[in-house]
């Protein structure tokens, strides 16, 4: 298994020596997901939290009126898992697709569970990476009500600039929370910058 890419990110997210990072990085499986393949389900109980190596996956849901609303992006060297419905152990609320093949590590609950009460270390990790999640959820959450689209639309290019390699604009649009005409007009304010 290759997964120094797994190992680094522990090391990072956590500051675990190369020793504790490699033991944590050793309970993860391969895990390989094609386009268009669902790793986590609306309705059913997320189990498996990943590491994703290549590839890019996209969280949805539906609105009141039917509508799919991209809730976020992972791109390569990020965590991907459904935080309520994993922990809480209920029904996914999101689907979590993959936009484009993926391979990554995959750790179900059981065995992070295991872990979480066996390695200190793996505790910390844990902390950091909810600390982290919190914390841009929270910076997103802000940015919905306190920054223009255009703001938001910088943000999103500055953060992340894969999304516009892999995303459709009617998803980019929805996690910006406006519509694709909209989008359309920013985008094209930018390009004559």
């Amino acid at each position: 298994m290759n997964n120094f890419s797994l190992v680094t990110f522990i090391k990072n997210a956590a500051a675990l020596t190369n020793e504790s990072a490699s033991l944590l990085a050793e309970q993860f499986e391969n895990r390989e997901l094609q386009k268009g393949k669902l790793l986590i389900k609306i309705g059913k109980v997320a189990d498996e939290y990943m590491f994703l190596e290549s590839g890019f996956i996209r969280s949805y849901l539906f609105d009141t009126e039917g509508n799919e609303i991209t809730i976020d992006f992972y791109s390569s060297h990020q965590l991907v898992f459904e935080v309520a419905s994993f922990f809480q152990r209920v029904p996914s609320q999101e689907n979590f697709e993959a936009m484009s093949d993926c391979t990554g590590q995959v750790l179900t609950y059981e065995k992070l569970n295991k872990l979480f009460h066996a390695l200190p270390e793996f505790r910390e990790f844990g902390r950091a990476i909810l600390v982290k999640g919190f914390i841009a959820f929270k910076l997103r959450t802000l940015s919905l009500i306190n920054k223009t689209a255009e703001e938001r639309y910088r943000l999103l290019m500055e953060s992340k600039p894969e999304i516009f390699h892999h995303a459709q604009l009617k998803h980019i649009a929805s996690y910006l929370g406006i519509t694709d005409t909209s989008l359309s007009r920013i985008r094209k304010s930018f390009a004559q910058k």
